[in-house]
């Protein structure tokens, strides 16, 4: 799906499938009410910058739940692909989501900074030279916390995904899927890629959150 000649409509499909696939296994909920939550108000609002947002579900589900809950979140998200930008924006124009088709490094360059960075599944399509680089830039986009959210490589999670995702047709979720697993960490692999700094938490299922907090010891 990454490739530039991929079909565009069954693309599309993939974009509309991830949102059923990441309620089933990101585990952005727990990463929600343990991590952000606590942190956002209802009276002054807390910006968040999600890196490499796809098709945009999951900043929509991060939006809608604080809302919900009568907090102020307001939530940028940022992509360089235009399909994808393209996807969220026509999919999602009313979630309460800025859009916008663009690298990190831009919002580097513009001075930007927010209270929490997030990605998700974004590290293992990172090549090993360009990782210090990524989380370099996520660090200076964020004056709080940065979470990015990435599977954790196992035989049993490739075994389980191969055995689910045969519904899913139509779309690339199944070949990606599979191959973003080989691609990912384990959790002592990511702990030696990380910076001094960074720490790395093991989450069910099958999940890595390597995460800066600047906030100060404690927060």
């Amino acid at each position: 799906m990454d490739q530039p000649g991929c079909d565009p409509a069954r693309l599309d499909r993939t974009y509309a499938q991830f949102a059923l696939v990441n309620r089933v296994v990101s585990g952005w909920r727990g990463i929600y009410l343990r991590q952000l939550r606590p942190r956002l108000r209802a009276g002054s609002a807390t910006t968040l910058l999600d890196i490499g947002c796809g098709g945009g579900d999951v900043p929509v589900m991060l939006a809608r739940w604080a809302a919900r809950d009568g907090l102020r979140l307001e939530v940028t998200a940022i992509d360089p692909d235009p399909r994808a930008s393209r996807f969220a924006a026509e999919h999602h124009p009313a979630a309460g989501v800025t859009f916008r088709q663009a690298y990190a490094a831009a919002l580097v360059g513009e001075g930007r900074s927010y209270d929490f960075v997030v990605s998700n599944h974004v590290l293992h399509h990172l090549p090993a030279d360009e990782f210090p680089g990524f989380l370099a830039e996520s660090a200076k986009l964020c004056h709080g916390r940065v979470i990015h959210n990435d599977l954790r490589r196992s035989a049993l999670a490739y075994a389980l995904f191969f055995a689910g995702s045969w519904p899913l047709t139509g779309s690339y979720i199944r070949q990606d899927g599979l191959t973003s697993i080989r691609r990912s960490y384990t959790t002592e692999e990511l702990r030696a890629a990380a910076p001094p700094g960074w720490t790395v938490a093991r989450r069910a299922p099958y999940r890595n959150l390597l995460i800066l907090d600047k906030s100060g010891p404690g927060a």
